[in-house]
């Protein structure tokens, strides 16, 4: 788990990807025959068919966006507090007295600077039931530093990076952190690589493993690397929701905690190409890796864009079951976790 814990508490938000860009850059160099770094700052790693053939090699692209939803300094104000603004969809019931990191410098962690994000008005001792039951909009929340005005007019300034701060944590079968959505797919990318290099697998396909930039905003950065590598199968790899919680019914679940990796039948991006759909689910039965098929009726993956290429690609998302997505409790099963891992691999192993 130290290379999830690593993933994950990296911080990096849309357009500001550089810090879990270099960590993720410095753990795939041996796995990989060509890597670049595109335009947009999505890495592009380029793993050789291991077999020769006749014909070209069936290119697939293997799309992990590692930014995470997070905020950009909106405003310095002149009493020493600074207002954000939102990149990726947030729940500001979740935002309530939460610490958070705000960095000034993205080549630089030690200028870092925690803060406490609060939405600005009255503690609950004085204010009114009507105050009480309110939730403000997010352009009401403030974050303090601590510092005097005058330090933090000097320090900070419009566009800076600010992410919430939570701990990584296993808890019984799971994990729990912010960020799991979409780390956990940059594991799983990486690791179901390795696992081709631990079996010497002799794939057939030319894999290229993109983690793509900006997803959270667009999948703007799966749009403009598939205009690169041209693939002929797009696989994304992403969390999905899994509300098996108190208070859902059961027909809205989406998955199941612990019931495997999820095969995403569609969501309201891409519908999953027919014949991928199935043969992951022969290769899950044929190497007895749990699973299950899901529908997310709202949101999508980079297979929304990956399927929109010049000329198509036939597309489909592997997906990892996760409680309480879009806050810093993520929790995913570690069982899930290594099905999607295995499938991916067990696939990569026998495309043709």
């Amino acid at each position: 788990m130290e290379l999830l814990r690593e993933l994950c508490l990296t911080p990096g938000v849309p357009g500001r990807e550089d810090r879990i860009r270099a960590v993720i850059l410095e753990r795939i160099g041996p796995l990989f025959d060509e890597i670049t770094v595109d335009p947009l700052g999505s890495v592009i790693a380029v793993r050789n068919a291991r077999t020769t053939a006749d014909r070209p090699p069936t290119r697939i692209m293997l799309a992990a966006h590692m930014d995470q939803i997070g905020f950009l300094v909106r405003h310095v104000g002149s009493d020493g507090f600074l207002r954000v603004q939102n990149v990726g969809g947030f729940d500001v019931r979740n935002l309530f007295a939460r610490l958070v990191r705000v960095s000034p410098d993205l080549n630089d962690p030690s200028a870092d600077v925690i803060g406490v994000l609060n939405p600005g008005g009255k503690p609950v001792h004085i204010a009114s039931e009507e105050d009480k039951k309110k939730i403000p909009e997010l352009s009401e929340f403030v974050i303090d530093t601590g510092l005097p005005k005058e330090e933090v007019q000097r320090r900070f300034k419009i566009g800076d990076m600010v992410t919430l701060v939570a701990p990584f944590e296993e808890i019984g079968h799971a994990v729990v952190s912010q960020a799991m959505d979409n780390r956990i797919a940059c594991w799983i990318a990486i690791r179901a690589i390795e696992k081709l290099v631990e079996d010497d697998a002799r794939h057939a396909a030319e894999i290229h493993c993109v983690f793509t930039v900006q997803e959270e905003v667009g999948l703007r950065g799966a749009l403009a690397s598939t205009y690169t590598v041209k693939p002929d199968v797009g696989i994304a790899i992403d969390t999905t929701l899994c509300v098996d919680t108190p208070g859902v019914p059961e027909d809205q679940r989406c998955t199941e905690f612990g019931k495997g990796a999820a095969l995403t039948v569609m969501d309201s991006a891409s519908i999953a190409d027919r014949e991928l759909l199935e043969a992951f689910e022969r290769l899950a039965e044929q190497h007895d890796i749990p699973h299950q098929r899901s529908i997310l009726a709202k949101g999508g993956t980079d297979s929304g864009a990956m399927q929109r290429q010049v000329g198509g690609a036939r597309t489909f998302t592997l997906s990892l079951p996760t409680r309480y997505i879009h806050t810093v409790t993520e929790m995913i099963n570690q069982d899930d976790l290594f099905a999607c891992r295995d499938l991916l691999a067990a696939y990569l192993a026998s495309a043709e």
